[in-house]
């Protein structure tokens, strides 16, 4: 079969190997899946460049989220058992963790939907408990998870402002559905949103980004707002000042959402099943931005690390639906 290999840490572009391999045999627990469609996701540049929690024996093949098939036919969501991940032909993963996919949803869309919405959902309804009418402020708003978090927050009812970098994702972020769109490189983002919510601030503002992304969050939340800390695409850590929170009542949540498959799994069940329901009804949908063949996934990883992606990119098989 054909897989993409990385034999050394590096840029994607650079280390990434197109190789014929031989197919991994399960092991206890696990299935082989052939592959369907794999979602590009920001964690794959990192295990690229060995920055990921999560460090592989060299050489392993990147891709954590995929739409696969089981032998008997079974069209299903899974997260690859590294080394043997979702930039290949086949891959292995927990038999007890697959899920079914979503039949409103094509492969790439489902293969889109599992980290970004249940990282949205966990985020915003778990952590967060984002309520009808409130007001939700979303970083990097037309990017793969921040697409996620502005779909789930119209769905909940919330007023929904998009933050983003350029004119071209202002009109992604416009057709996602935000009631605000702020562009970060013309607008100054803590004037426009203060403007837009009379002073008042986000009652929940959700920060893929960190770094100076979050510098912004603690001076536009609201009274008993929320920050969620989901992670830092910028490269930058914040320190935060918590004299800050404390004389402004607002909460700082972290959220991994990895934790809830070994403390609390039966979440994400649960989560799925919200899911697939709002899919039906079409109150979400992954913003596929582009399918490219298995032989382009290192372009597309790369261009995921260099932050010059809308949506998601999808890597789709020959003969995907």
């Amino acid at each position: 079969m054909q897989a993409w290999q990385v034999h050394e840490n590096g840029e994607p572009s650079e280390v990434m190997r197109l190789a014929e391999v031989e197919r991994p045999t399960p092991g206890e627990g696990q299935v082989l899946l052939r592959v369907r469609a794999a979602n590009v996701n920001f964690p794959d540049a990192l295990l690229c460049r060995g920055q990921y929690q999560v460090r592989p024996p060299l050489p392993f093949t990147p891709g954590v989220e995929i739409c696969g098939e089981t032998e008997d036919g079974r069209r299903v969501i899974a997260n690859p058992a590294l080394p043997y991940g979702g930039f290949a032909e086949y891959a292995l993963a927990d038999a007890r963790a697959l899920l079914p996919a979503p039949e409103a949803l094509d492969d790439a869309e489902v293969a889109a939907l599992h980290i970004g919405y249940q990282t949205g959902w966990f985020g915003l309804h778990r952590r967060a408990h984002l309520e009808a009418g409130e007001t939700l402020l979303v970083h990097a708003a037309a990017g793969g998870v921040g697409s996620a978090a502005v779909q789930l927050g119209k769905a909940a009812g919330a007023t929904v402002i998009g933050v983003v970098g350029g004119a071209d994702k202002a009109a992604v972020a416009r057709e996602l559905g935000c009631d605000v769109v702020v562009d970060r490189r013309s607008e100054d983002v803590i004037a426009a949103v203060k403007e837009a919510t009379g002073g008042r601030g986000a009652d929940v503002i959700y920060d893929p980004v960190g770094g100076e992304a979050y510098a912004q969050s603690a001076k536009l939340v609201a009274f008993e707002g929320r920050i969620v800390v989901v992670g830092f695409a910028s490269g930058g850590i914040p320190s935060p000042a918590l004299n800050h929170a404390l004389v402004k009542n607002y909460s700082i949540l972290g959220l991994h959402w990895g934790l809830y498959a070994t403390k609390n799994p039966k979440l994400i069940l649960r989560c799925h099943e919200e899911l697939t329901e709002l899919a039906a009804r079409g109150a979400i949908k992954p913003l596929v931005s582009e399918r490219v063949p298995l032989g382009e996934a290192h372009l597309a990883v790369q261009k995921v690390a260099d932050g010059r992606s809308t949506g998601r990119i999808a890597v789709v098989m020959e003969g995907a639906a």
